[in-house]
């Protein structure tokens, strides 16, 4: 329903017949009072509305005369100009003005009107009747009537009338404006809104939003803008991340490589020292030689992890039950943390999502093991699963201690750590996973006190189905 079509009618409407409604009963009244006062008011306002009223038929008549010939649907009267002498004389006089047409009165009290048009040198004339009606006849009533009121005129009560009629008619036209600029204002103000929010998007403002107040057509346009802005928003945000870890794949792919070049000779080396050192001190040469060996073993997990953040693994989409995949996860999880207690709240729709089945794994392990090490000792953790937006979610939330301002802001940023075991690359590959699996990982309110993550992932449109987990 094109309710502000509808809206831009009511306004005009409202804008038109209600000042005319006023008019017409502001006339209707006058004209009564008139009446009441004095017969030669009635007198003088009757022979004025003859006269109008004579003019309009005249001209209507005319007008009406003149659209009947010109669409053929009125006989014509043709004068040759063969026979000009037999011409009458009102045609004979209009032949001589030189004028292409011309309206004439004629008949008896003046009740025809002719209408003669010049085609070459012939003439052509339609007449019509105006009945009872005779111009001549109530042109000499007007100007009866007239000479008697110059007569019998004492007061002038209409005048008074007329000027209170134009004042009052007046106002109301200048409060119909005013109304009729008022609703103007209200039904462009919120396109004004959504061009200048167009404007700022444009300039690069992707951040630019309108207050959508209606549930018309530019009601749905400003949501639309928004939710366009929104998308747009998200997508450059997206980008920016993805290019931000291209580049630090390139290094890490140059660290790994020189890394790697330096660990494997230093190894073969330390063996082999080990190996050919006397019986004197061998014990120390390979408690040395074993500490060396173990932080080579650290730097090549570090290399590998390096490799696996900078490798782009192929993306083979299926169909995945997305309650299942997270009761696995937390079954073969939970017996590295048997001190944390696990909740599940999975969706009873059972959530299909379209995504590479070792890609979410990958990320369900990641946050699930972040979860388990921040809830501690004693500590909960709910993963929850749920169909919202055109999304099928997975909601991993913790009782740790929760995430300070600044670490949000760098979460998803590569860095280093040096925790046991840990390479400050697991969220960001997390992350990165999620978007070549057409989604996203997000921060949101946690449920038990400490950190929470939810992951977006795109919904399967032909539902649960089976399949072969490729890990």
């Amino acid at each position: 329903m094109n309710r502000l079509r509808n809206r831009l009618i009511a306004i005009f409407l409202a804008a038109t017949l209600a000042p005319l409604a006023i008019t017409l009963w502001i006339t209707t009244s006058l004209l009564d009072q008139s009446l009441r006062y004095s017969s030669t008011d009635e007198l003088d306002q009757l022979s004025r509305s003859l006269q109008q009223t004579g003019r309009e038929l005249y001209r209507l008549t005319c007008q009406a005369l003149k659209n009947d010939a010109l669409a053929g649907r009125a006989p014509a009267q043709r004068y040759a100009a063969a026979a000009q002498a037999a011409w009458p004389a009102a045609v004979k006089n209009f032949f001589a003005s030189g004028d292409a047409q011309s309206f004439a009165i004629s008949g008896t009290e003046g009740n025809r009107i002719d209408y003669l048009e010049r085609r070459g040198s012939d003439v052509w004339m339609w007449s019509t009747s105006l009945g009872d009606v005779g111009l001549d006849r109530l042109s000499r009533e007007y100007r009866g009537s007239r000479e008697l009121i110059e007569r019998r005129k004492s007061r002038d009560l209409l005048r008074g009338f007329t000027y209170t009629y134009a004042l009052l008619g007046a106002c109301v036209w200048l409060a119909s404006f005013g109304l009729l600029v008022y609703f103007a204002h209200r039904v462009s103000r919120p396109i004004q809104q959504l061009t200048a929010g167009l404007s700022k998007v444009a300039a690069g403002e992707l951040s630019a939003r309108v207050e959508a107040t209606g549930s018309d057509e530019t009601g749905r346009a400003i949501r639309a803008f928004n939710d366009m802005a929104e998308r747009l928003q998200q997508s450059t945000e997206r980008l920016v991340y993805l290019t931000q870890l291209a580049s630090w794949q390139s290094l890490a792919r140059k660290t790994a490589h020189e890394v790697k070049n330096s660990l494997t000779p230093i190894r073969l080396t330390v063996e082999e020292m080990v190996a050919r050192y006397g019986e004197g001190d061998r014990a120390f040469v390979e408690q040395a030689a074993q500490i060396v060996v173990e932080e080579i073993e650290s730097l090549e997990r570090r290399v590998r992890a390096f490799s696996q953040f900078s490798a782009e693994p192929p993306v083979e989409p299926q169909t995945l039950d997305l309650n299942a995949l997270v009761e696995e996860r937390i079954t073969f999880l939970k017996t590295g943390h048997p001190e944390v207690n696990y909740d599940l709240r999975l969706d009873g729709g059972h959530p299909a999502a379209l995504a590479d089945a070792d890609l979410v794994k990958a990320i369900l392990t990641n946050l699930l093991e972040n979860a388990a090490e921040a809830a501690g000792e004693g500590g909960r953790v709910l993963a929850a699963t749920a169909l919202r937006n055109g999304h099928a979610l997975v909601e991993v939330h913790d009782s740790g201690p929760g995430l300070s301002e600044q670490s949000r802001k760098t979460l998803f940023q590569p860095s280093i750590s040096f925790k046991k075991g840990g390479m400050g690359l697991g969220l960001s590959i997390a992350r990165k996973d999620a978007l070549l699996s057409g989604g996203d990982i997000v921060l949101v309110k946690g449920e038990l006190g400490g950190a929470a993550f939810q992951v977006l992932l795109p919904v399967a449109s032909n539902g649960i189905q089976a399949h072969t987990d490729r890990g």
